[in-house]
């Protein structure tokens, strides 16, 4: 059976190659697709903490020098770019000399080598990037205004890359019932606290990055005292770390996260933090009032150590297959999981805000599947979060933007989330009084990346052939 789900999982790999290539088409549709191939990969070379070796200071440079040509080809595969998705990348280039300035400014002292080759080639990759802004400026009045994949395509991806059971008009109805639901757990939670204290920002990074630090060990003891899942004893830390300039100058180029990866096992997880502010944005002010929705949901027991779990497995196919409904499920199931296991009984309005978090993401069900079937423009989406969340409009705009150019993304949280509550229940009935949770859970994490109708598929033919 575990070599079946593994041809599954290269059959949904190789329907992925084909979905990103023939029907979504961001190659040809997507003008923001080639600043994910250029500024994103320079910013990820400077993720995981300094020092910065010679190594990384040539990678860095070529990152920085691969620009032009990237742009280059990008005029010429841009064959039928949508407007809306072209004005998403002007405005991130609107002040992309400055940015990169500082940029090069900021990292330099950190490199190793002449400092010189690092000014030639941000220069080159500055005037690359203002031309690719020029050129799509002067042709954004010729450009399509669809951004939509489409109803069939949309299936493709549904049933061939990710594996689910389920039809559009399914996703939004379970998207709706899941949203009804977090508005009224969230309401209860506010009307039983209501005569309790808000919660207080903390009053520095300093002071979020050692609080961080004491709950991220209270979490790991929590899930071996309650017995619901393993910890292993190598299994390093998720971290918190006040973010460098030279990061901060590339904001909004890719996620502040380093979640390591299969040759550095021993490296703690690093996540870069703003400072405590009544202006950050929707995730990071809830993090400067309590880090553990974050803890659980970026590091423990959540993506970094499903993630490290994962690269771990003994099946080659298995550490290297990624899915973001196994993923992104599994990290959004373990915030409700924990609540109920007991962990926020210190913390009455931070249930609150994990009600809240629910609520997003079940309106992200709808966000996805709408602006995929062409029911959705990028700018009522993000109307629409902000009214429903609610949420600022920052974080709302790049939320459906990022759920416009990657369809099937935005559904995996809430998809992935059911999947598993229904494979816990459906074991739990089969096993009887027998059902073990801890050795449930430790399946589920060590299997992570698979999808998870293919691990209740191997689950159940084990558990029949015991």
């Amino acid at each position: 059976m575990a070599q079946q789900v593994d041809y599954r999982l290269m059959g949904s790999a190789l329907a992925r190659v084909h979905w990103e290539l023939n029907l979504n088409r961001r190659w040809q549709r997507d003008p923001t697709f080639y600043l994910e191939q250029t500024l994103t990969p320079v910013l990820e070379t400077l993720l995981s903490p300094p020092p910065i070796d010679e190594q990384r200071s040539r990678e860095l440079i070529l990152r920085l020098r691969n620009i032009p040509a990237i742009l280059e080809e990008a005029k010429s595969t841009l064959s039928q770019p949508a407007a809306p998705f072209a004005k998403l990348a002007i405005e991130s280039l609107n002040n992309i000399r400055a940015q990169l300035k500082a940029f090069s400014r900021d990292v330099a002292p950190l490199l190793s080598g002449n400092t010189e080759e690092l000014g030639a080639s941000v220069e080159e990759a500055t005037t690359a990037l203002e031309s690719y802004r020029a050129w799509l400026q002067q042709r954004l009045p010729a450009m399509t205004q669809q951004t939509a994949v489409g109803r069939e395509a949309y299936l493709y991806f549904l049933k061939n890359v990710a594996l689910y059971p389920y039809s559009p008009e399914q996703l939004l109805a379970m998207g709706r019932q899941e949203w009804e639901r977090s508005v009224a757990f969230e309401q209860m939670e506010r009307h039983r606290n209501r005569k309790i204290r808000e919660l207080k920002m903390f009053a520095s990074l300093d002071d979020q990055i050692k609080r961080t630090g004491e709950m991220e060990a209270e979490i790991r003891h929590f899930l071996v005292e309650q017995g619901i899942l393993s910890v292993p004893d190598d299994f390093p830390h998720y971290t918190i770390r006040p973010i460098p300039a030279y990061v901060a100058d590339l904001g909004g180029f890719a996620e502040f996260d380093d979640f390591t990866g299969p040759l550095r096992l021993d490296q703690n997880c690093v996540r870069w933090a703003p400072s405590p502010s009544d202006t950050l944005g929707y995730f990071a002010k809830a993090n400067a009032r309590d880090p553990r929705p974050d803890i659980l949901h970026e590091g423990v027991p959540g993506h970094y150590m499903q993630l490290w779990l994962g690269w771990r497995n003994e099946d080659t196919i298995r550490r290297h297959y990624y899915d973001s409904g196994a993923n992104e499920g599994l990290a959004f199931y373990v915030e409700e999981m924990m609540l109920q296991a007991g962990l926020f009984e210190d913390s009455p309005h931070s249930r609150e805000i994990i009600y809240n978090f629910m609520r997003l993401r079940a309106l992200r069900v709808e966000v996805d599947v709408k602006l995929a079937l062409d029911e959705f423009t990028i700018d009522q989406a993000a109307d629409y979060l902000v009214r429903m969340v609610p949420m600022d409009t920052g974080t709302a705009r790049s939320e459906a933007a990022m759920f416009a150019t990657t369809p099937g993304q935005a559904i995996s949280y809430q998809t992935g989330k059911i999947q598993i509550m229904k494979f816990l229940a459906d074991a739990r009935l089969h096993a009887g009084n027998k059902f073990d949770m801890k050795a449930f859970y430790d399946f589920l994490w060590r299997n992570g990346n698979v999808p998870i109708e293919l691990q209740r598929w191997e689950w159940f033919s084990e558990v029949r052939s015991q």
